[in-house]
């Protein structure tokens, strides 16, 4: 059973830059768009919440290794999107790889701050986000995807297929639901903050 979240359980907010939102480079040249706008306010609503309840939150920044990528922390484009920069106290992993534990020492950044509990939300669904809640699933933490505070691009497939944002997020968080996390609308993560959250069944395993 899930029952309240407490200093234990950690915000994994993934790679929530500016640059995520060059559709051009994401999605495809031209063609490039995301899905649900909605994302960064759901984030911010669930930033407010751990703040508020002055549980741990965690933020990935992304410096890659490609040449052409938007995100890059010497660029405007790295930077994080306005109202998700981090406060004292809160965690910022820099990573260069999808996974925020590849590279990086965040294991050991949760583990000094007591976290066993990550809800994870961010950018993109079936990249960062499902690389490293695969891992984080995997290496144990007990794992929740607020899906709706995820979004990603439109991919072009090597046969030229244009595949939808929402299609590709939607197979996405499926993949990830009862296998590696528990996937929760953001609305029921918030509840979930507080003394009185109702306790309700968590959906994960590992075959």
């Amino acid at each position: 059973m899930i029952r309240q979240f407490g200093p234990e359980t950690g915000l994994l907010l993934i790679d929530v830059q500016k640059g995520v939102n060059v559709f051009d480079h994401w999605g495809g040249g031209s063609t490039g768009r995301r899905n649900n706008p909605e994302a960064e306010d759901r984030m911010r609503a669930l930033l407010n919440a751990w703040r508020a309840g002055d549980l741990p939150v965690i933020f990935t920044r992304h410096d890659s290794r490609e040449a052409a990528s938007p995100l890059k922390l010497h660029l405007p484009t790295g930077a994080m999107i306005d109202g998700f920069e981090a406060q004292d106290g809160e965690i910022i992993i820099e990573k260069d790889v999808n996974s925020a534990f590849v590279g990086t020492d965040l294991e050991l950044r949760l583990r000094q701050h007591g976290i066993t509990r990550l809800v994870v939300a961010g950018f993109f669904t079936n990249f960062c986000v499902e690389t490293s809640v695969r891992m984080a699933g995997n290496m144990g933490y007990d794992t929740y995807l607020a899906h709706d505070a995820c979004a990603t691009c439109n991919r072009i497939g090597p046969d030229g297929t244009d595949y939808d944002p929402q299609v590709l997020h939607d197979i996405s968080v499926a993949n990830m639901h009862g296998e590696f996390c528990t996937a929760l609308e953001t609305g029921t993560l918030l509840g979930l903050v507080g003394a009185d959250a109702p306790a309700l069944e968590r959906v994960q395993g590992n075959e």
